[in-house]
This record gives C-alpha cells, sequence and structure tokens, in this order.
C-alpha cells in the first residue's frame, strides 16, 4: 500500500509516528483487505477503502486511537465501503472461492482436498446467510475481534452481535451436519 504524495503525520519529522503508522499498515493491512473484499467483492475497491482507512489514520493526532486500533481501522473501512456503496448504489456479488484461496502448509493431499471439500461448504453456507450475520462471523473468527469491537464496528449492541453470531452459528452447525449426512456423490 502506497501514500504517494502524502504528507500526513507520518512524516519523517516524527519517526516514532512513522514507525506506529508503518507497524500498522503490517499488522492490518492484509486483514482489512480480506475484511474488505468481503463486503465489496471486488479486490480493487477493497484495496482503495483499506487505503483511505491508512490515510484517515496518518490524519489523525497521536494518541486518538491508541487501544483501540482495530475496531477503529475496521469501522473506518467498514464506513468508507459503505459511503462508496451508496455513493454509487451498485451492489456485486461476493465471490466466496476467491476470498479463501490459500494453500496450507504440511498436510497430505487427502487432507488438504477433505479441507478444501468442507471450506467450500461451508463458505457456501455462509455466503446463504444474511449479510449482517456473515459479517459479523468474519469479523469474530477471521479477524478475531471481540463481540464489544464488533459492535463498535458495525453499530449495533454487543447484545445484538452475540444474537446474530449465535443465529449464524446454529445455522451453519444445522446445514452442516445436513450436508454431511449426505452422501459423498450428492453433496456437490
Amino acid at each position: 500500500m502506497e501514500f504517494s504524495g502524502s504528507t500526513h503525520a507520518a512524516s519523517a519529522a516524527d519517526p516514532d509516528r512513522s514507525e506506529y503508522i508503518r507497524a500498522a499498515l503490517e499488522r492490518f493491512e492484509a486483514p482489512l483487505v480480506s475484511y474488505a473484499l468481503g463486503l465489496t467483492g471486488e479486490l480493487e475497491s477493497a484495496r482503495d477503502a483499506v487505503q483511505d482507512t491508512f490515510l484517515r489514520l496518518c490524519e489523525q493526532p497521536p494518541g486518538l486511537v491508541d487501544g483501540h486500533l482495530a475496531p477503529w481501522l475496521f469501522t473506518v473501512c467498514r464506513n468508507r465501503i459503505f459511503d462508496v456503496r451508496r455513493k454509487d448504489r451498485h451492489m456485486t456479488a461476493l465471490n466466496e472461492v476467491e476470498l479463501e484461496h490459500r494453500a496450507a502448509p504440511g498436510p497430505s493431499p487427502d487432507e488438504s482436498a477433505a479441507t478444501r471439500d468442507r471450506s467450500g461448504r461451508v463458505e457456501a453456507i455462509l455466503a446463504s446467510l444474511p449479510p449482517n450475520q456473515r459479517e459479523v462471523v468474519r469479523l469474530k473468527f477471521q479477524h478475531q475481534l471481540s463481540y464489544q469491537e464488533i459492535a463498535a464496528v458495525t453499530a449495533l449492541s454487543v447484545t445484538n452481535v452475540g444474537f446474530l453470531l449465535h443465529t449464524a452459528l446454529k445455522t451453519l452447525r444445522g446445514r452442516l451436519e445436513q450436508l454431511e449426512r449426505l452422501p459423498p456423490s450428492v453433496r456437490g
């Protein structure tokens, strides 16, 4: 992620601030792009939102987001995506296969195939959930945010976050159990 031509707070005159921004970028760029991709369905739109998020971090006074950097970044990124979405009024479908396409070191090809098959089923079931349930599941399990942090990002109450997670996981578990009872040739 480049900040070409930027003269924000993270300048050479403040090396501690520059290091803080650099560390935040290294730690949160990939998770934010993944999160933004889940909301936009488009890699370039996701990258744009994340770049805007880090530009806004550079503009923040030092200390303003200390202690809650992760929820602040996810909230700013989410708000930027929704602002653009409102402006464009253009919705696109999420391609779940593109989102989770990572090779894992170590397991045998058979284990990898079984894991991919199960992951594909989970992703397909996850894609069928309402958007608000999908979002809280991703924030909790892909980005390891707490209920309080998810509530801050989504502007929902902690109770509502808990309810959405409970409902989503119950639905996921039930549908996955139904699929696993089917013969492999029928699962698809």
